[in-house]
């Protein structure tokens, strides 16, 4: 892994071009429409090719205007005049009911219009026996999502990232269950409707009341409804919320289980020619491929786990050509395509921290492993384990603390202690799961393990200062936080290229 260079990264100045353009598309309000003036931009830079430097000057312009484009369209896309009174609809339900002071909370997608809605049922039996892929017909009223706000936590926006465009409360006798047709819906919703059936039929395996239960369900297929405010505190105080929301970690984890499941190229070279390994290896990594988007679908697709899979996916089409694989370069194009589809992405949270994180840790891991001599990491592969785990965890920590203290409000003292504990933890929990699904006896050894980890968290939770609360940088003081990192870092790439000076006897 090599000390990175803004010259040696041009996806990254692209991208940072396109997060340029979604932010003034998102607060400046732009009269005219964009397309005629991002065509006459793109013209003008083709045209500039005798000048590299106006050309990428140009080009820079061209991306700030494409960003600009993409946000006015998708949110374009958001806005819809729902009639003022009921209306009846049918709609299929994709999410678990999840249980309110008054209400029973389900997202459901509209067969006709494809349009996602919250909507709120009445709490009774009937609304707390829906499961995904349950067909509704509803008469009710559709509003516009609301502009609730607590903190640094925007609720329409989030609506708004996760393509909702409207709520509904429905009364008991204005809803039913029915046959609906899912003929009109796209293929790929279709397909990730199927996943969440699938997901749902998993969760009831190993469903419980107790937090062990709870814990396993986050980790492994993302779902976080049955974990109690305590839990998650407790997870949040030693730094520890990572190995809940499913991310890098994770899709890491299942992408080295995939690999050795399906075999690899030093297992073949004894058995074949070198012809027919390289052959086999191409078709283990496409299969491996498949298998971590099969999981993607079936977690449901949050970013952050489209973001790990994207990059995985890279990752493996980049090693059969024996290329730079694990790259700012790669991260880069992952957020330009990500941004591209989605560009209301760049607000969410998830998204935020996540490639800040990956960012930082490919970022600093060259300067931090660098402390110790290479031939000394590699003949004391403890050290370099250890160290290797420090590493990664001061890297995530510099980038992602300043975001939870802005989000959160909080900064975990002992996230060191905490990674070194559940990071094989978590690895031990994703690697059993698949032979839980198997043989379901061995799931009493995994809540065990589970039960463990809990209790070792509580008491770490417990010990003085183990969390700084309170914290509220403004956005401004987090823009500088993270002006004051890079200066360090450009500072340290500094000294250890000035050689130093030589003594005279």
């Amino acid at each position: 892994m090599k000390n990175v260079s803004f010259e040696s990264v041009p996806l990254l100045r692209l991208a940072v071009c396109l997060m340029v353009g979604i932010v003034v598309g998102e607060y400046v309000i732009i009269p005219v429409s964009m397309l005629p003036i991002f065509i006459a931009m793109v013209v003008v830079a083709l045209l500039l090719w005798k000048l590299p430097q106006v050309q990428s000057v140009a080009i820079a312009l061209c991306f700030v205007a494409l960003g600009a484009l993409l946000i006015q369209r998708q949110k374009e896309s958001l806005q819809v005049a729902w009639p003022d009174g009921e209306v009846r609809y049918e709609a299929v339900v994709i999410s678990e009911p999840v249980e309110k002071p008054k209400t029973m909370a389900v997202d459901i997608l509209l067969t006709g219009s494809q349009r996602k809605l919250k909507c709120y049922l009445y709490k009774e039996d009937r609304s707390r026996s829906l499961r995904i892929g349950d067909g509704l017909c509803i008469q009710s009223r559709i509003r516009p999502t609301s502009e609730w706000r607590r903190g640094a936590f925007d609720y329409h926006r989030y609506l708004e990232v996760h393509g909702f465009t409207g709520q509904t409360f429905v009364a008991s006798w204005k809803w039913q269950k029915a046959q609906v047709s899912l003929s009109s819906l796209s293929r790929l919703e279709r397909t990730r409707l199927y996943f969440l059936q699938l997901r749902s039929r998993l969760l009831s395996r190993w469903s419980g009341d107790d937090d062990a239960s709870a814990v396993v369900a986050a980790m492994t297929l993302g779902d976080k409804s049955a974990l109690t405010q305590d839990l998650k505190d407790v997870y949040a105080v030693t730094g520890a919320s990572h190995v809940l929301a499913l991310s890098g970690l994770h899709l890491g984890i299942i992408y080295t289980l995939l690999s050795l499941l399906l075999g690899g190229r030093k297992f073949l070279r004894p058995f074949g020619s070198k012809r027919h390994s390289r052959v086999f290896t191409i078709h283990c990594s496409l299969f491996t491929i498949v298998g971590l988007w099969a999981y993607v679908f079936l977690v449901g697709m949050p970013i952050s786990v489209v973001r790990s899979a994207l990059m995985l996916s890279v990752y493996a089409l980049l090693s059969l050509g024996h290329r730079e694989k694990m790259s700012v370069n790669t991260l880069a194009f992952t957020a330009l395509v990500l941004l591209m589809f989605n560009p209301l992405s760049l607000f969410d949270v998830g998204f935020q921290m996540s490639f800040i994180a990956v960012f930082s840790i490919l970022v600093w891991m060259p300067l931090l492993m660098s402390v110790f001599p290479p031939d000394y990491l590699q003949t004391h592969r403890v050290v370099r384990w250890c160290w290797a785990m420090v590493a990664v965890s001061v890297a995530a920590q510099m980038g992602v603390a300043p975001l939870i203290a802005y989000y959160f409000g909080r900064f975990s003292t002992y996230f060191l202690l905490t990674n070194f504990i559940v990071v094989p933890t978590a690895t031990f929990i994703l690697w059993l799961a698949p032979v839980v699904v198997i043989m379901p006896p061995f799931i009493y050894l995994l809540l065990y393990i589970v039960s463990l980890l809990n209790i070792i968290l509580t008491k770490i939770a417990v010990i003085p200062f183990a969390s700084i609360e309170g914290l509220h940088p403004t956005t401004l003081q987090v823009a500088m936080i993270y002006v004051i990192i890079a200066s360090v870092y450009l500072l340290i790439l500094c000294l250890r290229r000035t050689p130093s000076p030589r003594r005279e006897w």
